[in-house]
Order: structure tokens, then sequence, then C-alpha cells
């Protein structure tokens, strides 16, 4: 781990991120795993969800992120301000605003360098479109808030077993065969390839590149972007020395033996990367941030209103986002 402690957001208050957040903490700080961190804000909401969960994780305020590496001893450190009643379930547009308040804030620490990286809880987009925030997710306001452009912020979900990157994201299935190009495979197969290099210490990634159409085309009889755009950009990456392989067939691509044979499979659109993820990794996927000059992770999953504050939200996805954050940054560190 680098010296600076992680910085991890509140995410919306009324959703599950206050108690993965008290329990991702209790159940590393019992494994003697918690690396140096902090929460931006929230000391009293989170008291407070604590005590209403009975989850065992003592508040620690702090004034400021150097004071971290010490209070983690105690307990959770959290910095003062960005209070919220903790009312489960129920958003507010104050909720909304803490949540954007602790991501603008954490992001300026780890931009400042204060903080080595950092993990965003879930936050509620309806939410904070309700009081302006115009961003499709904490992804694009990240690579704004880091000056780089929206495509070159590469989403990456990852579990102990599989590493998987949607080349199209939030658009309609519709529209992937018209958004897909071989430019477009072969700058973000370059920036997966120098983040599992940079982030993850691996030094020549092989990379799975997933067929569009099934069987891969068959030939031309299912469709034609196989030859036609993803087959060139291959050969492009290859020519760069970049190890990527395809195109495989989705079906064919995520079985045990397959997952042997990459560290990262690009995907041509969002469920055909998030379907395998959650259903091997559901409990311990990280989203995490590709392509940015800062870390950033986050649990792979959303706010719940529906069970926060019932006790059910399984904490594992946020202390995976926790230590994979860690473990970045020690590979930064160390390059």
């Amino acid at each position: 781990m680098s010296h600076a402690p992680l910085a991890i957001t509140l995410g919306d208050p009324a959703g599950i991120g206050p108690e993965v957040i008290l329990g991702a903490w209790a159940r590393l700080r019992a494994e003697r795993r918690a690396p140096p961190a902090f929460v931006v804000g929230g000391a009293g909401l989170l008291r407070a969800a604590g005590e209403a969960l009975r989850i065992d994780c003592p508040v620690v305020p702090i004034a400021t992120a150097d004071e971290a590496a010490f209070a983690c001893a105690a307990g959770l450190p959290v910095m003062a301000g960005l209070d919220v009643p903790y009312a489960p379930g129920q958003p507010t547009a104050d909720g909304a605003q803490a949540a954007l308040a602790s991501l603008q804030w954490g992001t300026r620490l780890a931009r400042a360098g204060t903080a080595a990286g950092v993990v965003t809880a879930p936050i509620a987009k309806a939410a904070l479109a309700a009081i302006g925030w115009d961003y499709p997710g904490q992804t694009e306001y990240l690579a704004d808030a880091c000056g780089a452009p929206y495509r070159d912020a590469v989403m990456m979900l990852a579990g102990p077993s599989l590493r998987t990157v949607p080349l199209t994201v939030h658009v309609a299935l519709a529209e992937v065969p018209t958004l897909l190009s071989p430019g477009l495979i072969v700058h973000k197969a370059r920036i997966v390839a120098a983040g599992l290099t940079r982030d993850f210490g691996i030094p020549r990634p092989r990379l799975a590149i997933a067929a569009l159409n099934p069987h891969a085309g068959e030939q031309g009889q299912f469709g034609d972007e196989e030859a036609r755009i993803i087959a060139p950009a291959i050969a492009e990456l290859r020519a760069e020395g970049i190890d990527a392989t395809g195109p495989v067939p989705g079906d064919a691509l995520f079985t045990p033996r397959a997952r042997q044979g990459y560290d990262a499979a690009l995907c041509m659109y969002h469920d055909q990367a998030l379907i395998p993820l959650k259903a091997l990794e559901f409990d311990e996927g990280v989203n995490v941030t590709l392509g940015l000059p800062i870390i950033r992770t986050s649990p792979d999953h959303g706010t719940a209103f529906d069970i926060a504050g019932k006790g059910l939200a399984d904490p594992g996805a946020m202390a995976a986002a926790i230590l994979m954050a860690a473990d970045m940054a020690m590979a930064r560190h160390r390059g």
C-alpha cells in the first residue's frame, strides 16, 4: 500500500452504502486485512446506521486524511461533515447532495495525492439528476474531474477468476453494431493492457476479444462484424505487440478452461460483460475504472433501496473493492 490512505465515498445515504461500508470494514478489521482508509464525511450517519443494524464497527471522526492511518487501529476513520439523517430506503435531495459532495471531495483528495485512490459507494443516478447532476454515472464524472476524455475511462469488472470489459456500455442493444469500430476496439484494448500492467502487475497481459454474433458470425452467415470490424482490430493489436486473441464466440468465452487463457475479456456490449461476472462473482465483483490518473474502484452493485436498512446487504463486494484499490495503489507505488 502507498503511504496515503484510500478515500471511501458515502454513496446515497438511503441505499445500502452505509451498511456495506461498515460491514466491509468490520470484516477486514476482523481478518486483519484493513488497509489505511477513511470515509469522506457522514460520521453521524454511519454511527446511526451501525447502531440500527448492530454492526460492530466503531466510527472514529478525523479532521484530516493524515489521521486515518492512526485512527484505523480504533475503528473506521470518517472525516467530519456531510451528515444527513439515517433513513434507509427513503432517498432525498439532501442525501443526493451529500453523495455528490462526498464524491467530489474524495476525487479532489485523490487527485492531490492526499488519498491513494477512491472507492465509491453506489449512487442513485435519478436522485442526482433531480438536483442537476448531468453525468450518466460516476465513471463519466471522474473522467471529467480528472481532465480525461470519456473514451479514455474504461470500465473493467473484476473478480477472483474473471475480468471483463464492455466496449459499449449504456446504449440500446440495437445500437451496438453501429458503435463498434476497429478504432474503438484498439483504443480500449490499449488502455486495458496498460492498466493491467500498471495497476495489476501483469507484465504481458493476455486479452480475449469477444465476437458479437452467435458462433462468431459463422463465416458471415450470422453477420459480418467479426470479419469487418473485430478481426482487423485484433490484427492491429497483435502488430503492436499486444497479446490479443479472437473473435471468440460469446458462448465459449467464459468456460473454466477458456478463462485460464486470458487476463481480461473485452466484450462487445454491456450484458455480454456483466452477466458472466455477476453470475460467477456477484458478492466479490469490483468495478474498476482504467485510463484515469487516479485509482477508482467500486462494488459492482447498486443502491438497493428495497433492502437498505434490513441487514440483508452483503458487504463482500465493498470489501473486495477496498482491497483491490489498495493492491492497485501498491502496484503504482512500486512502479
